[in-house]
């Protein structure tokens, strides 16, 4: 299918605004072509490559992809390393292309726990890309959904300590102005590869009204074709927003 059909099997109209994205599988991908872990890492920056390609086409508003959690560093450290290496690598081979397509970028999470290297190029990458009116790309690293509800609160509450806000004048929306995802829109469409059939600690505030999309694909073979997909079973879903449609 050449990407003019795949784009235009998309109805405009009926499009989230705000896709998000758990790319898992990248490991269980390697494992079943025999490949080490890193192989399916690296994999499955090439398959980004292709979905934010795809959602700058459809000039989607937003998608935000976990990159990685804030219980990643469990693991092995030889996995860490390389997780680290390849973020750094992929910020320097591709923000100059990201930036030619408009695309904004930006990071939620914990940053400053990268290495300097990787918090330099975080920086530098952002400062190009921060006047781009484009697809909004946002990197959920060092990322936990619960870590980014604690600061949120932890944030307000020196507010509270200096007079600065009341506790009566917290808000849902003053609250999400504590978020890392502030100007963001609500996820509209939370997708997870690999499986696996819940959210690990994603986006939990702005998820609560989400269409949830599973796939068993690993995200290493998650085809713009199958992105395409999710979207358009998203837009044959009756959102009610915990109402009830009486039509």
């Amino acid at each position: 299918m050449t990407a003019d059909n795949l784009l235009n099997k998309v109805d405009k109209t009926k499009m989230p605004r705000h896709v998000a994205i758990i790319m898992d599988g990248n490991g269980r991908w390697a494992s079943l072509q025999g490949l080490l872990r890193s192989a399916g890492h690296t994999a499955g920056v090439k398959t980004l490559k292709k979905i934010l390609t795809t959602a700058v086409n459809l000039k989607l508003e937003a998608l935000t992809v976990y990159a990685f959690s804030t219980e990643n560093w469990k693991r092995p450290l030889t996995e860490v390393e390389f997780l680290m290496h390849l973020f750094s690598e992929y910020l320097e081979n591709e923000k100059m292309e990201m930036h030619q397509n408009n695309v904004r970028l930006k990071f939620f999470g914990r940053t400053e726990d990268f290495s300097p290297l990787i918090q330099s190029q975080i920086k530098s990458a952002t400062e190009l890309m921060k006047n781009n009116t484009g697809v909004k790309f946002n990197i959920a690293a060092d990322y936990g959904g619960q870590d980014e509800i604690v600061r949120a609160a932890q944030k307000l509450a020196r507010k509270v300590a200096a007079g600065e806000i009341s506790a009566e004048q917290i808000s849902a929306s003053v609250f999400e102005d504590e978020l890392d995802t502030v100007g963001q829109p609500p996820v509209d469409l939370l997708i997870r590869t690999g499986g696996d059939l819940r959210i690990s600690n994603f986006l939990l505030w702005q998820a609560a009204y989400a269409e949830l999309y599973f796939t068993k694909t690993n995200f290493p073979e998650f085809t713009p074709e199958e992105f395409v997909d999710a979207l358009i079973n998203f837009g044959k879903r009756d959102r009610r927003f915990g109402g009830v449609n009486l039509v």
